[in-house]
């Protein structure tokens, strides 16, 4: 298989390079850094809104590692999953989304979110806010096979790889310890395994350690 990871410098996104090597893919990486990062041998210094057609040609799938953490960079969450979502339209070409766990839903009909809950830490509202409206954009877009991934509530950059998770889907799911965690290491295994055999075209899948 033959894959494309933008913003590719990025912690999860190193992992998914990592471990998409691991099983044979070839990988060619785009990051706006001079320096590579990632495992990738190939890898081409560019920023994702300037990614064109031609460099997102011939793929099985893009994988958008994008992340911004500043309240003032937030809106960009949007403006480069859709500026991807234009440069593949109409391709077979699958487009794979790092997505988050503020999203998920916590009840039955679908109308409360993880980050509508009084505890819910202030800090990353805004972050939980800008992905669900990329997601939301996203749910627009019938021209592309876009497919949202979102972790458990505990995503550890640190955590083991143990190669075991639960696949789930838009409510925010619990293990049987009851907890919602993840390592970025398993999030890029249950990715991956997505990128090989997964069938969730136009959905927002979620994934939490076993």
């Amino acid at each position: 298989m033959k894959i494309a990871v933008v913003a590719a410098n990025g912690r999860v996104s190193q992992k998914v390079i990592a471990e998409a090597l691991s099983r044979g893919f070839e990988v060619k990486a785009f990051g706006r850094d001079v320096q590579n990062k990632t495992a990738a041998d190939d890898y081409v210094q560019k920023d994702i809104m300037d990614l064109t057609k031609d460099d997102l040609a011939g793929f099985d799938a893009v994988v958008d590692g994008f992340g911004a953490w500043k309240d003032e960079d937030q809106p960009m969450h949007v403006k480069t999953s859709q500026h991807l979502c234009d440069v593949l339209s109409g391709t077979g070409t699958r487009l794979v989304i790092v997505g988050g766990a503020g999203s998920l839903y916590v009840n039955p009909e679908h109308t409360v979110q993880v980050k509508d809950g009084a505890d819910f830490p202030a800090v990353f509202l805004p972050l939980a806010n800008a992905m669900g409206q990329e997601l939301d954009e996203l749910r627009k877009r019938g021209d592309v096979n876009w497919t949202f991934i979102s972790p458990a509530g505990d995503f550890q950059a640190d955590g083991e790889r143990t190669g075991k998770y639960i696949l789930a889907g838009e409510e925010l799911t619990l293990n049987s310890k009851g907890e919602s965690i993840i390592s970025y290491a398993d999030y890029a295994v249950a990715l991956v395994d997505e990128l090989e055999k997964g069938s969730h075209i136009k959905q927002r899948i979620s994934v939490v350690r076993e």
